[in-house]
């Protein structure tokens, strides 16, 4: 249920119904994602309610025996932005990361998307790629 909710919610925040909302994979694909050790989802909730969460990554580098975290998704509800709340949920998955020995963190931001990058270089070093 918390990752239909999530997934609802990244539909909502980051405006995405094609990749979130148009085709919903069947229970037992979501149940079978949620078991595997390469997979990390990570919710917030107030009161019972998902207001926040991210799904990450794991990558076993072939050049190097290290691991990286990918951050893939990261949503947090209108109604809960500037509480601390994708900051919590980047501290844990950096706290993961440390457990399962990743080397590094990252993520991808569109260069428009201000309040994301702002998070994001408050945390960390920032990198300019190009795709």
């Amino acid at each position: 249920d918390a990752a239909r909710a999530l997934n609802q919610l990244f539909e909502q925040v980051l405006e995405d119904r094609e990749s979130h909302g148009d085709a919903p994979p069947p229970d037992s694909w979501v149940e079978g994602l949620l078991q595997r050790p390469d997979i990390v989802m990570l919710i917030a909730q107030d009161e019972g309610v998902l207001v926040g969460g991210l799904v990450a990554y794991v990558l076993d580098k072939f050049e190097q025996a290290r691991r990286e975290l990918y951050i893939y998704d990261l949503g947090v509800a209108d109604s809960h932005r500037r509480r601390g709340i994708a900051t919590a949920l980047i501290g844990e998955l950096q706290r993961i990361g440390s457990d399962i020995g990743a080397a590094s963190l990252y993520v991808q931001a569109d260069p428009e998307d201000a309040p994301a990058l702002a998070l994001y270089r408050g945390l960390g070093e920032a990198q300019a790629v190009f795709h």
